[in-house]
């Protein structure tokens, strides 16, 4: 598994078919209930995707936002975009179609959330 500290408070992690999915996302939740950073799961790589590992995916989902941090999944292929739509997880899951706009998109986020809490109350 490629998991990359981008920044402290963003992790990319490059996914890979099975068996090596379910070790990878193991390894993804221990990481981020360790240390919560938001996540950027990169699938380009991701030939298929079975039950078991839609699971794996809302069970970090549930982490992530237990420790209230972002989950973005980017460079989905047409066969594992279709399990998303079929099972309506298109619309629980934040998705993007590459890295670098799920970056940009973690980090917008970051410096809104910096700004508002530089604004006085009124």
């Amino acid at each position: 598994m490629a998991i990359q500290n981008w920044s402290d408070d963003i992790t990319i992690v490059e996914l890979s078919d099975d068996p090596q999915f379910t070790e990878d996302l193991d390894a993804l939740m221990d990481s981020v209930e360790k240390r919560p950073t938001d996540v950027v799961l990169n699938l380009s790589t991701l030939g298929f995707i079975n039950s078991s590992n839609v699971a794996k995916l809302l069970r970090v989902r549930k982490v992530m936002l237990a420790v209230d941090r972002r989950l973005v999944l980017c460079d989905i292929n047409a066969q594992v975009w279709g399990i998303f739509l079929v099972t309506g997880l298109d619309k629980i899951f934040e998705f993007t179609s590459n890295v670098a706009i799920a970056l940009a998109s973690l980090q917008m986020e970051m410096t809104g959330d910096e700004d508002d809490a530089e604004k006085p109350a009124e």
